[in-house]
């Protein structure tokens, strides 16, 4: 499994823009085989930052999810929409892989109550 977290550069002042964008993805996505964890906007300190962050079984799958994503009819409007209201300036895409697991809440500490 990968996660695959967008950052996103925002037009301040179109955040609206952005959480209804982000609300088509939560539709699209999904329904497109890849698991969503959510979108996220600015609610204090940075006004311009946002993130999108899915996981997919690996990059094979990411690049089938993105096709799928592209011919969507959700995708397509969406895609659309973000061009012609020019609310995001700029994204980023990376890749990473969960490392930290098992995490501490799912073993007890030595001496901890069960």
């Amino acid at each position: 499994m990968i996660t695959c977290i967008i950052e996103y550069d925002l037009n301040p002042y179109q955040r609206s823009d952005f959480e209804q964008y982000a609300k088509v993805w939560g539709q699209a996505i999904p329904q497109c085989g890849a698991e969503l964890i959510g979108y996220f906007a600015p609610h204090e300190g940075s006004t311009t930052k946002a993130f999108g962050i899915y996981n997919v079984d690996d990059l094979a799958a990411y690049e089938a999810y993105r096709a799928r994503l592209s011919a969507h009819p959700l995708g397509k409007e969406n895609y659309e929409f973000a061009m012609d209201k020019k609310f995001i300036r700029s994204e980023n895409r990376a890749f990473y892989k969960l490392v930290s697991q098992p995490h501490a809440w799912l073993i007890p500490a030595k001496g901890a109550p069960k």
